[in-house]
């Protein structure tokens, strides 16, 4: 499985900040699925930059987005994945935030989505470190699945 983790954050693109939410997912996913080849990017709350590098990885099997889904002015990562995706798969995002509601409040407040690009399935999981490692721990149950269903083999 060829995974891409694209940190969005406007200081953490800059070095003003240091991505830890993008690592932890990495690091996350490389335990729960040892097969995984793993990169991690970075990009500023820009749309034609986070646009750029999807369009760049469509040769990955997923693209895990982390930062962007909140409600301040530049959280723009699901309007970007929304315009970006060919369909969208909201029982991930639903089961995402159904998930994390077990733990706290605040995950009413992610607009986080997932959707398919060609044959990439995309998904925006929470900025922080906390959010995000704990929605990465859940992804592994459904990906292996999901890809299949993409690629015309799963039921």
């Amino acid at each position: 499985m060829r995974v891409l983790v694209l940190t969005i954050s406007d200081r953490a693109s800059v070095g003003v900040y240091e991505d830890r939410s993008g690592p932890a997912v990495e690091e996350s996913l490389s335990r729960n699925i040892p097969d995984a080849e793993i990169e991690r990017q970075i990009v500023p709350d820009e749309k034609a930059k986070i646009e750029e590098v999807l369009s760049g990885n469509l040769d990955k099997d997923v693209i895990i987005t982390t930062g962007g889904t909140g409600l301040g002015p530049r959280d723009i990562t699901p309007d970007v994945t929304i315009g970006f995706c060919d369909r969208l798969i909201p029982g991930i995002a639903e089961y995402l935030r159904t998930e994390s509601l077990k733990e706290t409040l605040n995950a009413v407040l992610s607009r986080g989505v997932a959707g398919i690009k060609d044959q990439t399935i995309i998904i925006n999981l929470p900025g922080s470190v906390k959010g995000a490692s704990f929605c990465a721990e859940l992804l592994p149950s459904i990906l292996r699945h999901a890809l299949a269903m993409v690629h015309g083999e799963g039921h």
